[in-house]
């Protein structure tokens, strides 16, 4: 069935001047009757300068991060800024160089930046430039230093270096990345941040290796190979951890677009770096001496602004999966200030922990299993007696060993089999709120642990009523934490665990 009226081709008939006269009506008006009443014809423009004066229509065009406005002049329709100027009509200088200058950056801005990012990727981005850069540029200078340590230039160690840089590079390269990749897989999704800059940080010492390969030609196989090992332990490194990198900023299930546009950051910073590589060896050309000691000279800037930009910019990658360290963060603001942290929050109070400085805190909690290698406390035994089968977790004392004389006394969530994310973050929350309690009460704790003593019954009866206060207080705001945290960001479906964490124990009912 084919329609009786068009509005647009009506519209172009009316002849000027038009009117603009809205009508109320208690039914909503259809489009054929909405056009109607807003432009009648033979008549002039209420309140209007004159009968030239165009006619701006509601709506907007945004193309290319401009946004424009559909202008009708009376004989033809066209665009306008939203500035007042015609977007096809530039004639003052100042303006077209302006627009000129607007255009080339939202070119580039389009062609380096994904459409649907969260907002600290632009960040993210200028700190990788510095990184690529600069670790660009230090791959080049070190590429060709090995070639000069092996003599590259005499027809007679062309061939030889050809079969070296295979072994090296393609043969024990890649065993070595493998072997590394899969002896701490979990660890690139638990510790992230803290693994990829220890791995840059094994990068820029790779080239410092192989820069030595020059001073040390005798000792090229030895040196090459350390090199190339660790290089590829980074690369290996970079690859398995790009993902979740890329997959926090995916804000639209874009990811194969910000993959795409991170591969096009990639190559156009390792070119720039590339030229400035080129451009060292241009200006030292002529001096022979200059060229060999320019590798150490520029060495430690190159790397130290290489390893900057890496740490700026993993601060501004804010990963919305939960582990167990997040997760404790989460838990511990929500019990001390009554709010559930933002990922950009708890990325900032996360860092990147180089020293490990988290397992330090009074009263550690750890996920896992009883150490047996250690003193396993009276009230440790006393919780795996109440444990019935609908529990999916049970909380007790943890020892473990500090140096080789002192222990060290903590809280362990041991997982049973079958155990669900909404279990983990509710088990994780008793224990959060235990600690507090005895962080509170430390001295009288410490004298009735730490030294050794056994509990008194007084002091058995309070951790009874602690561990059946907190169980409380994790089931009722168990559920309305796991409701709020999605709608801030976080995925809630599963906890990342590593592979000690992921011990589970199996409830036997005899």
């Amino acid at each position: 069935m084919q329609s009786s009226f068009n509005p647009l081709s009506n519209s172009l008939q009316f002849p000027r001047p038009w009117t603009l006269r809205p009508r109320f009506c208690s039914t909503p008006p259809t489009l054929a009757t909405s056009f109607r009443t807003c432009y009648r014809a033979d008549e002039g423009i209420d309140d209007g300068p004159g009968p030239s004066a165009p006619l701006r229509l509601p709506l907007l065009l945004r193309r290319s991060g401009r946004v424009s406005q559909y202008v009708w002049d009376g004989s033809c329709l066209q665009l306008v800024g939203v500035d007042g100027a015609a977007s096809s009509d530039s004639s003052d200088f100042d303006d077209g160089f302006r627009t000129l200058c607007t255009a080339c950056g939202l070119a580039v801005k389009d062609f380096f930046i994904p459409k649907n990012v969260s907002e600290h990727y632009v960040c993210y981005v200028k700190w990788k430039l510095l990184h690529r850069v600069f670790s660009s540029a230090l791959q080049v200078i070190a590429t060709q230093a090995m070639f000069r340590a092996i003599g590259v230039g005499h027809t007679r160690s062309l061939a030889s270096a050809a079969a070296l840089n295979w072994v090296l590079k393609d043969g024990l390269g890649r065993l070595s990345r493998c072997i590394y990749t899969a002896s701490i897989a979990s660890a690139f999704d638990t510790n992230l941040k803290r693994v990829r800059f220890l791995t840059a940080v094994l990068f820029s010492l790779s080239i410092a290796v192989e820069l030595l390969t020059p001073a040390f030609p005798q000792y090229f196989l030895l040196l090459a190979s350390i090199a190339n090992i660790v290089k590829q332990i980074s690369l290996g490194c970079y690859l398995s951890t790009a993902s979740a990198v890329h997959r926090s900023f995916a804000v639209a299930d874009n990811l194969g677009e910000v993959s795409a546009k991170a591969q096009i950051q990639s190559v156009c910073f390792d070119n720039l770096g590339l030229v400035l590589a080129a451009l060292l060896n241009f200006l030292s050309k002529n001096d022979q001496r200059l060229q060999s000691a320019l590798p150490f000279v520029v060495y430690p800037i190159f790397a130290a602004m290489d390893l900057f930009g890496t740490y700026q910019g993993l601060k501004h990658v804010h990963l919305q999966t939960l582990t167990k360290d997040r997760l404790e963060i989460i838990l511990s603001t929500w019990i001390e200030r009554g709010y559930v942290p933002t990922p950009a929050e708890v990325s900032e109070m996360e860092g990147i922990d180089l020293l490990c400085r988290k397992g330090k805190v009074s009263w550690p909690i750890r996920i896992g299993c009883l150490n047996l290698e250690s003193q396993v406390p009276k009230l440790s035994m006393l919780a795996m007696r109440c444990v019935s089968n609908k529990d999916y977790y049970f909380i007790c004392m943890d020892v473990f060993c500090r140096g080789l004389t002192t222990n060290r006394h903590g809280i362990l969530l041991c997982l049973r089999e079958g155990a669900r994310a909404a279990d983990i973050i509710t088990g994780l929350l008793q224990a959060c709120f235990i600690r507090k309690a005895i962080v509170s009460k430390a001295r009288i704790w410490e004298e009735e642990i730490v030294k050794g003593i056994d509990l008194s019954d007084g002091m058995c009866k309070e951790w009874v009523n602690l561990v059946e206060d907190s169980k409380k207080y994790a089931e009722e705001n168990g559920c309305f934490l796991i409701q709020q945290m999605p709608s801030l960001g976080w995925a809630v479906k599963n906890v990342l665990l590593s592979t000690n964490e992921q011990i589970r124990y199996s409830f036997v009912n005899d």
